[in-house]
């Protein structure tokens, strides 16, 4: 890899992990003053209809967009092509939603959600707006530009949802935060991208995308609807307040623990594209890839876990305590999180689309069966059959995707292990600490944080874990490609 593509890699992940820090981190920031405003319930019928929102979305997409970061050379046909196709399954999509909000609401036997799914579901046709427009940036491995667009969007929209809450408006607030920080994104995207579609539309390049994009589509699809699959079990079989509790937990682990892998995946996914044909260099970037990343992710989430009872009580009040058990067996899924996301995102690199469909089939038919032996014992029961199924569904992902860049399970795990084992030491001491630390919740949690990243960093420089300074060597490189670019611009009126 050359120094060009090296710095443009290393300032794509800084800001494609800023860009996910700003879209996740403004919202979450947001949410904790919409928690100690709203109610559990607010949350649970906003969780009712989130499967049909994230389904609807799932199929806009339709893999395209994958498609077309992975595709060498993208014409203007190929853009326009799929932007209309796009808005027209949106809107095909809207059409069905908006009739179907009667049904929806009976099968939950909760009328107030008629008007709630008619008017949050616009947000399907704004985001299929602005899909084309984020994988032109996307290619361009601009994450700078996004970061922005998200920056300005989510706090206008945040500020006005709080606005609401604050006057009573309810499960309301909830939905118009939704719509109003999809359209400003859609919006400034388009003001900033510039991108405008032809009027073509061309089937040879429709079809030829389809190919690929079809298998994501079907995978993407199952995987969406199973991983919101909780939400209408727990609202037809529990209270609404039970499913505001677990939505919350979902929502805030989700934010948590995907913020690590999303900001790498991003901006390897169009890199490693580019090295697809090299097996040997795909295998070299992908070991990097799964240590750094989960030398990120473990102490992350095993401290998140011990820390849950002063985070929550801190963060979003004595009313969300019930959340915390969720939570942190949660914790315990989104360990794993960045290794299926890693080992997937090689079979789409290498363009085994049908595998990917494959493994979601073996996969999610395995959940269903631990599912359906895990319910009798309630939400907790539901939890733990998603920890189980995540170690088996990683085991299978990581077979197959070894198999082609000859990187398994084995050789992966001998590459976690020693993080692993550093995190779980420090959860440990952190765990032990809140034994003997004063019952305040403020000084608790703030000796807890200490104590773990202390001992985190300490033990891993002590044990010579190289992705330390690799990290370091990342932000470093970052800083030197700010002062190249620098003097560069300062020299080049001389020139």
């Amino acid at each position: 890899m050359n120094y060009s593509m090296k710095s443009k890699t290393y300032t794509g992940i800084i800001w494609s992990f800023a860009k996910f820090i700003i879209t996740f981190g403004i919202p979450f920031i947001i949410g904790i003053f919409l928690a100690r405003l709203l109610m559990p319930e607010d949350y649970g019928l906003i969780g009712m209809v989130t499967i049909i929102i994230a389904v609807a979305n799932s199929l806009i997409d339709s893999g395209f967009s994958q498609a077309l970061i992975r595709k060498k050379n993208v014409s203007q046909e190929d853009y326009s092509t799929i932007f209309y196709f796009n808005l027209l399954i949106s809107l095909i999509l809207y059409l069905i939603i908006f009739l179907c909000a009667k049904i929806i609401s009976d099968f939950y036997s909760e009328p107030r959600l008629i008007p709630i799914i008619r008017i949050i579901s616009l947000v399907i046709i704004i985001n299929s707006l602005s899909i084309i427009q984020r994988t032109i940036l996307i290619k361009k491995i601009d994450f700078k530009s996004q970061a922005l667009i998200v920056l300005i969007s989510s706090t206008i929209s945040g500020i006005i949802a709080i606005f609401l809450a604050y006057n009573g408006f309810g499960v309301w607030s909830l939905v118009f935060n939704t719509l109003i920080s999809n359209f400003l994104q859609t919006l400034l995207l388009w003001i900033y991208n510039k991108w405008i579609p032809s009027f073509v539309f061309n089937f040879t390049s429709f079809k030829s995308l389809l190919g690929f994009s079809s298998k994501l589509l079907a995978s993407g699809m199952i995987d969406t609807i199973y991983q919101n699959i909780y939400s209408p079990i727990i609202g037809k079989s529990f209270s609404v307040v039970d499913l505001g509790y677990y939505t919350n937990a979902v929502k805030y682990k989700n934010i948590l623990s995907n913020m690590i892998s999303s900001s790498i995946q991003q901006v390897t996914y169009p890199v490693l594209s580019e090295i697809k044909e090299n097996k040997v260099l795909l295998k070299k970037n992908n070991k990097k890839l799964v240590r750094t990343t989960m030398f990120l992710q473990f102490p992350l989430m095993i401290g998140l876990l011990v820390v849950a009872e002063p985070l929550f009580f801190i963060l979003f009040g004595e009313k969300w305590l019930n959340s915390i058990p969720y939570f942190q067996l949660l914790c315990i899924v989104g360990i794993l999180y960045p290794l299926h996301t890693i080992n997937l995102n090689i079979l789409k690199v290498i363009g085994r689309s049908d595998l990917f469909l494959r493994l979601e089939i073996y996969k999610k038919i395995s959940f269903t069966i631990l599912i359906v032996i895990f319910f009798q014992w309630g939400i907790i029961g539901l939890i733990i059959a998603q920890v189980i199924n995540s170690i088996l569904s990683y085991i299978i992902n990581s077979y197959y995707s070894g198999k082609y860049i000859d990187y398994h399970l084995k050789e992966q795990i001998k590459d976690f292990l020693p993080v692993f084992i550093i995190s779980l030491l420090m959860g440990i001491i952190v765990f032990l600490s809140s034994l003997i630390l004063p019952d305040n919740y403020f000084i608790k949690l703030s000796c807890e944080v200490i104590i773990g990243v202390i001992f985190y960093l300490s033990i891993c420089k002590l044990a010579k874990i190289k992705e330390l300074d690799n990290l370091l060597n990342i932000f470093f490189s970052y800083l030197k490609d700010i002062n190249f670019k620098k003097k560069k611009k300062e020299s080049s009126p001389n020139e």
